[in-house]
């Protein structure tokens, strides 16, 4: 015979979802309770829930479903404060191995957190994510969507303080009370425009006001909503709000390990020589994944207007133009874009001779290696 409260917890939490409209944590403590049930030995019973769960799976849904998906919007302009967006299938996330280890322990928490919850340890997910600009956050917030089979909701949180200052507060808690309704995975895009250091003695009282209300907007979020941050300049955050994320992580620019597997991923029918992909690799030090996938697509590109496979001086002068605006940052392409073809053969060899061998030179500057010989010769004497 089952205790009348053995399962309660698990009861309650399947009504309480019901109640809220929200569908995954049904399904969530269903399952939960029907491995329960199997352990105490009610085979039949957890398996009579199983099939249930089988056979309304794709049925299942709020009776108001679609009037609880209606966008917030603000109040003066009546613009959104977030979208819904798309998470097609993409190239794959390359990350070191152990920032792997903390989306998996992230993902898997996600996927448990009915049990989890059962257990005492069911705290809102929340991640933050620093870093350059074009290392992949909003790349990995899509994975994160796809991987837990939910619905991503970007709030761009700079364009609600842009023009009405006063109403950003007001801003902010409908959209942590929308994704509070329902399970998703909320994005917030360039997150340091709102959670400013409060201390900062140039911004106005009303924007350190708005960073206390995003403070417990945070608190409140619902732990069937994920959170994911991400920022270019961690450095404005405020230290209140690094300890509302219970997991944080750095995208860097690749080390040459991640730009080799960057290259064979994105650069789709065009293929690389061993001896090339050397060179790529070298040549795109200092470069982010976005800029590595940007030159794939215009070498990809360029085959299919001219019908024919980009030379590899085309893939080199490519990178340079991809550095226009970047001469800030300590590239290759930027420091031999704008000398002779040259001054680039000699910086590239003195660089590392062993890769940039007289042939190599050629091959990359689309000259004759005769022409890079005289060359070094010129620079020998």
């Amino acid at each position: 015979m089952i205790s009348h409260n053995r399962f309660a917890n698990e009861l309650l939490r399947i009504i309480q979802g019901a109640l809220r409209l929200d569908i995954d944590k049904v399904r969530n403590y269903t399952s939960f309770l029907a491995d329960n049930l199997e352990k105490e030995g009610e085979d039949v019973l957890a398996r009579r829930l199983r099939k249930l769960l089988e056979e309304s799976d794709r049925q299942i849904r709020p009776t108001d479903a679609e009037f609880g998906n209606v966008l917030p919007v603000d109040g003066e302009s009546r613009f959104q404060l977030i979208e819904l967006v798309d998470c097609p299938e993409e190239h794959p996330l390359i990350l070191s191995d152990e920032q792997w280890e903390v989306i998996r322990e992230f993902s898997g928490v996600a996927k448990s957190y009915a049990q989890m919850e059962n257990q005492g340890h069911g705290a809102s997910l929340s991640l933050v994510v620093h870093g350059p600009p074009g290392t992949g956050k909003n790349r990995l917030a899509r994975y994160l969507a796809r991987e837990l089979d939910l619905n991503i909701y970007i709030a761009r949180l700079d364009g609600l303080i842009s023009s009405y200052l006063g109403s950003t507060a007001k801003n902010i808690r409908a959209i942590f009370e929308f994704a509070a309704r329902r399970p998703c995975v909320l994005f917030l895009d360039e997150f340091d425009a709102v959670a400013k250091l409060r201390g900062d003695s140039q911004e106005l009282g009303e924007l350190k006001r708005v960073v206390n209300s995003f403070i417990q907007s945070l608190d409140t979020i619902g732990r069937q909503s994920i959170v994911v941050a991400a920022t270019n300049h961690e450095e404005l955050l405020d230290a209140a709000i690094w300890r509302r994320f219970s997991y944080r992580m750095e995208l860097t620019l690749p080390d040459e390990l991640m730009r080799r597997r960057m290259w064979l991923s994105f650069s789709g029918p065009i293929e690389f020589t061993k001896r090339e992909l050397e060179l790529l690799v070298d040549l795109s030090d200092g470069f982010s994944g976005s800029d590595i996938q940007d030159v794939c697509v215009r070498l990809n590109r360029h085959r299919l207007v001219s019908s024919e496979l980009p030379s590899f001086n085309k893939a080199f002068l490519t990178m340079q133009n991809i550095s226009i605006g970047e001469e800030g940052k300590d590239r290759i392409a930027s420091r031999t874009r704008n000398v002779g073809p040259e001054e680039a053969a000699y910086m590239l060899r003195t660089r590392n001779p062993r890769l940039y061998s007289l042939s190599a030179l050629a091959h990359v500057l689309g000259v004759s290696k005769a022409k890079v010989h005289r060359w070094m010769l010129k620079r020998e004497i």
